[in-house]
């Protein structure tokens, strides 16, 4: 292992948007995936087996491909708030909202992320928002609005406290895009990813031991959800997150976010055909002008092209 700064290779623009699409369509079945797994596992217990299986397929990948880097210790601070961000409070947001609200409706909200990430740039990184970045934000919020306010039916309602959750996991992943950015300078994807897990399966453990564990006998396994949970680990806690950073190494955190527009599109399509998730129209409608929010946001940057 070497702790000396990463220079990334050469990629193409196909390879670039192809890896990115991929980690989109990943992270789109994980709302699906997580969905079944918690049909067996508890939150947390499903958390720490995700992380546990993804950090031992990382560790072994970094060291028989001989990228896993060191780090400096400077870097450590860093590395320690990355996993805060992400896995811990972006994975409780996603995972305790995921019990109470659609998957669907989930990564809506979850492809707001490009909307809110220049004002983290601009309190950390003093950049400038833009006028079409704010009127997307009010587009998007009156779509939420309509998501959040159907009728009381528990098959389609919505929760404030789901909504809210998925907002921690929203809030937790536009920081974590700014540390990402901060040390994708110096590490590969595969070194920011293996220590981002190593560190969140500690942050989960005293929760684990503390809540979860003395009740573990309880839980009547399924195979489906144990398979789910091995696909979680692999692909959307590795490849995609793998495949994530080193786009964002390459063209940088504001273009890899908007192709989070992906992911309400590519969840809907998903659940339709593995969940058989119908919504009602107003919710459609919500998840249209949310999408609509989004576009708007980027207007501006289209212009200036």
């Amino acid at each position: 292992m070497s702790n000396k700064p990463a220079t990334p290779r050469e990629w193409s623009k196909p390879t670039i948007y192809t890896a990115i699409i991929l980690s989109m369509v990943f992270w789109s079945f994980s709302y699906v995936w997580t969905n079944i797994a918690l049909r067996s596992f508890t939150v947390i217990t499903l958390l720490e087996s995700r992380l546990l299986v993804a950090t031992a397929v990382m560790l072994l990948f970094g060291v028989f491909t001989r990228q896993l880097q060191l780090p400096r210790r400077e870097d450590i601070k860093w590395f320690l708030l990355l996993a805060v961000f992400e896995p811990f409070l972006y994975f409780i947001g996603e995972t305790y909202g995921l019990k109470r609200i659609s998957p669907t409706i989930a990564s809506v909200m979850i492809a707001t992320i490009p909307l809110f990430a220049p004002f983290s740039a601009y309190f950390i990184l003093k950049e400038k928002i833009s006028k079409a970045n704010i009127a997307g934000i009010i587009v998007s919020f009156a779509g939420i609005i309509s998501i959040v306010t159907v009728g009381s039916d528990q098959a389609t309602a919505t929760d404030t406290a789901g909504v809210l959750l998925i907002a921690l996991a929203v809030t937790s992943a536009i920081f974590y895009a700014t540390v990402l950015k901060k040390l994708s300078a110096h590490y590969n994807g595969v070194t920011l990813v293996t220590y981002q897990n190593i560190i969140g399966f500690f942050y989960f453990l005293p929760l684990f031991l503390g809540i979860e564990a003395p009740h573990l006998h309880e839980i009547v396994w399924r195979t489906d959800s144990i398979v789910c949970m091995l696909l979680l680990a692999l692909f959307a806690s590795f490849i995609a997150f793998v495949l994530f950073a080193e786009a964002v190494r390459r063209i940088g955190v504001a273009r890899s976010n908007v192709f989070c527009n992906l992911l309400p599109v590519l969840t809907a399509i998903f659940s339709a055909i593995i969940l058989h998730e119908v919504l009602p129209a107003q919710q459609i409608i919500g998840m249209v002008v949310v999408i609509a929010g989004l576009f708007v946001s980027q207007l501006n940057k289209k212009v200036r092209r």
